[in-house]
């Protein structure tokens, strides 16, 4: 955890700064994973018995070392940029944050550097700065009484995260349906998506809104479990269940599938239980930042950052 302290600044001066701190710890973020995500790899790995997924764990480490030593991606496929805010009301550049945010897209896409990932739909034009209509994608949460925001950068790729599925289930289905649903994602595209991997599970009243909280989920750390008693029993329940799969890592078999399974949930309708699943990969790219009103910054997920 790093925190830094910022002088005064005039509003341009202000925007241009933290448009810089976010240019930089986005493409920080496609080069070096969260601390959370690296121990727990370490623990899979010395835990391993079978001599291929052994050889494998030992690969990414060597492939986060290098990106490290190197300065570049972890992996070639940078995904398509999303960031999370929970953002306080009086945050002195609140309506000036969507721009600051596209402007670190580009500037993380120009200096880390980033793979161009964005296609206007329809048009079939790459854009060359990892921005375009409503991307980079942002999901809000205002804080009445806050001054502060934070900030969660996600990479989704290709592979992993974005194949995401939602689902609305009959009420009779219950919480085994939403269990039944969570296996066959896993079992049918999770080869595909580079486990060990990080699912997030949302429990809603809707295919959309189940969507968002799968995403949320993945934001927590791979340790974390739900403060409601029965979904953090769930989690458990499905994580065991999906490491008796025994995909290993990259798919190549072994005594982990899953890194952790993480539940977030909300209120529904009684006629409904909409559920979704996304997935990280082991390159589980994200990172936390937050912001005072005076601008200074408390990198939250990686140690080692500069500004």
């Amino acid at each position: 955890m790093n925190t830094t302290t910022a002088p005064t600044l005039d509003r341009d001066t202000a925007v241009q700064r933290l448009t810089d701190v976010m240019a930089r710890f986005t493409a920080y973020i496609g080069k070096r994973l969260p601390t959370d995500v690296t121990q727990k790899l370490g623990e899979l790995r010395e835990k391993e018995v079978n001599f291929l997924a052994k050889q494998v764990y030992e690969s990414m480490r060597q492939n986060q070392e290098a990106a490290d030593k190197l300065d570049r991606p972890s992996c070639q496929d940078t995904g398509v940029i999303q960031y999370f805010l929970t953002a306080g009301a009086r945050f002195p550049l609140l309506g000036e944050l969507e721009g600051i945010l596209e402007g670190a897209t580009e500037g993380a896409t120009r200096d880390g550097p980033l793979r161009h990932n964005a296609v206007e739909t329809f048009v079939e034009k790459n854009t060359g700065t990892n921005t375009g209509t409503k991307i980079p994608w942002l999901d809000w949460e205002i804080v009445p009484d806050s001054d502060s925001v934070t900030i969660d950068v996600y990479m989704a790729g290709g592979g992993c995260t974005l194949p995401g599925a939602a689902k609305v289930l009959m009420p009779g289905q219950g919480y085994e349906g939403v269990a039944e649903f969570v296996f066959d994602v896993i079992t049918s595209r999770g080869v595909n998506a580079c486990p060990p991997l990080l699912v997030g599970v949302g429990v809603s009243t809707s295919a959309e809104t189940a969507a968002r909280l799968s995403k949320k989920a993945i934001l927590r750390p791979v340790t974390s479990s739900n403060p409601n008693e029965n979904a953090a029993l769930m989690e458990g329940l499905l994580k065991d269940g999906l490491n008796e799969l025994g995909l290993g890592p990259q798919g190549l078999t072994g005594n982990a599938s899953v890194m952790g399974v993480n539940i977030e949930a909300s209120a529904r309708h009684p006629s409904t239980i909409g559920v979704a699943v996304s997935t990280g990969c082991w390159a589980h790219r994200r990172g936390r930042i937050k912001v005072n009103a005076d601008l200074s910054f408390e990198v939250i997920s990686h140690q080692g950052f500069q500004p």
